[in-house]
């Protein structure tokens, strides 16, 4: 009777355990608001794509002492992407002493604005 009561013990504890760490690694993958593995990717390269562009601009104002638009950036070489990564689309707003690279979603979900400016930090905004 004793092992009985043990072999149940240790499988009601091993369903709690199984338990928490579902859920534990559901709420680690919803990184971003993005609860897919897709979304997640997304997520991930949108940050990618900001970093990039950030980068660029940097490097532009450091070689023509002025900021670019998205358009110069991509003709001029300094970036190879396009101006989207469905479903975020790219725009950059210049002043003469900053800019502010922004991914907007056309589409419902989280999060839906994300952005970078010239300390290269990413934010983004539900």
């Amino acid at each position: 009777m004793g092992r009985i009561f043990g072999f149940v013990g240790t499988v009601v504890v091993l369903a709690a355990g199984m338990y928490i760490y579902a859920n534990q690694a559901k709420s680690a993958m919803s990184v971003g608001g993005a609860t897919t593995p897709t979304g997640t990717v997304n997520i991930t390269g949108v940050r990618s794509d900001l970093l990039s562009l950030a980068s660029a601009e940097r490097n532009y104002y450091a070689q023509n002492g002025k900021y670019a638009s998205l358009e110069d950036l991509i003709s001029e070489k300094y970036v190879t992407m396009q101006r989207e990564r469905p479903p975020f689309s790219y725009d950059i707003s210049t002043t003469s002493s900053g800019f502010q690279v922004t991914a907007t979603r056309s589409t419902p979900g989280s999060p839906a604005k994300m952005w970078i400016d010239e300390t290269m930090q990413v934010q983004s905004a539900e």
